[in-house]
C-alpha cells in the first residue's frame, strides 16, 4: 500500500512540477494617425503593461503623418484582412484615424470584437471612424463622442470604487494636460467607472468605463493624450487591469490570475 501511495504522490509532484505555464497573452496593438506622439506611446504602453502582466506584444503601427498627410484617413492595412484578428487574446486601440468615412470597412473593424475579441480602446480610438455613417464602432466603444473640451489638468474622480478594473485607483485623480471628452451618447451595456467634470460644458463625462460589445469585453477610457498622462503608473496600473478583465483574467481583488503576472524579459 505505501508503494502504491509514494508512487502516487511522486506522479503528482513530477506533473506538478513539468506543468505548462500559461502562455503569455497575445495582443495586437494598433497604433498611428494624427496628433498624438504614436512612437513614444507604443513603446511606453508596450513595456508598461508587460512589466505589470504577462502579455506578448504585435504592433501595427501605421498612418504616420507627414507634411502634407496629417494621418487621419488612413486605413491600417490589418484591418483589411477578413479575419485580421485571427490568432490575438485581445487588441488594444490607439489609434487616431476620424476622416475614414468607409462603413464596410469600419464595420469590418467592430464585427471582430462583436464576435468576441476583447479590446482595450485609449484616448482618440473613441473618436477614430466618427465620419462613418454607421454606429457599429461607436457601440464597440461604449460611448458616442465627436468633439473634446480645450487640452487641460483634468480632476478625475473614481465613480465605481468596487469594480476591480478600479483596485487601488484613487478617489480622486490630477490627470495634468489632458483632453476631456465630450460624451454625446452613453451605449446601453456602459458600466462608468470615472468621470470629469468640463469646465467649458459645465457637466461631468464620463471617461473610464467598462463596455459588453457582442461577445466581447471592452475596456475604455479617452484619457491618454500626451505622454506624461501615459507614462504615470496610475493610468498603466489602469490600463493593465482593464486589460486582464477584458481577457477575463483579473481577480477579484484587481490582480492578475495565476499564471498571468509580469514575467522576466
Amino acid at each position: 500500500m505505501l508503494p502504491r501511495i509514494l508512487s502516487a504522490l511522486l506522479f503528482l509532484f513530477a506533473a506538478a512540477l513539468f506543468a505548462e505555464e500559461p502562455k503569455p497573452l497575445r495582443v495586437l496593438m494598433v497604433t498611428g494617425g494624427c496628433c498624438h506622439d504614436y512612437t513614444a506611446q507604443k513603446k511606453i504602453l508596450s513595456e508598461g503593461i508587460s512589466a505589470r502582466a504577462n502579455v506578448e506584444w504585435t504592433i501595427v503601427h501605421e498612418g504616420i503623418p507627414t507634411a502634407t498627410d496629417d494621418g487621419r484617413k488612413h486605413r491600417v492595412s490589418i484591418y483589411e484582412k477578413p479575419d485580421w484578428a485571427k490568432g490575438y487574446d485581445l487588441i488594444l486601440h490607439n489609434e487616431c484615424f476620424g476622416f475614414v468615412d468607409d462603413v464596410g470597412f469600419v464595420e469590418g473593424i467592430a464585427a471582430a470584437h462583436k464576435a468576441g475579441v476583447p479590446a482595450v480602446m485609449l484616448h482618440c480610438s473613441s473618436h477614430s471612424y466618427r465620419a462613418a455613417a454607421t454606429d457599429e464602432w461607436r457601440m464597440a466603444v461604449g460611448i458616442t463622442s465627436r468633439s473634446h473640451e480645450t487640452g487641460c489638468d483634468l480632476n478625475i474622480e473614481r465613480v465605481n470604487a468596487e469594480h476591480p478594473v478600479m483596485a487601488g485607483f484613487p478617489e480622486k485623480w490630477l490627470d495634468h494636460g489632458d483632453e476631456l471628452y465630450k460624451n454625446e451618447k452613453l451605449w446601453p451595456d456602459v458600466i462608468p467607472l470615472a468621470k470629469a467634470y468640463g469646465k467649458e460644458t459645465k457637466q461631468d463625462h464620463v471617461c473610464i468605463w467598462l463596455n459588453t460589445y457582442g461577445k466581447a469585453r471592452v475596456f475604455s477610457t479617452t484619457l491618454g493624450h500626451s505622454n506624461q498622462t501615459m507614462s504615470d503608473p496610475v493610468y498603466l496600473d489602469l490600463v493593465t487591469r482593464g486589460l486582464l478583465w477584458a481577457c477575463d483574467k483579473l481577480d477579484d481583488n484587481g490582480k492578475p490570475r495565476s499564471g498571468y503576472e509580469s514575467r522576466p524579459r
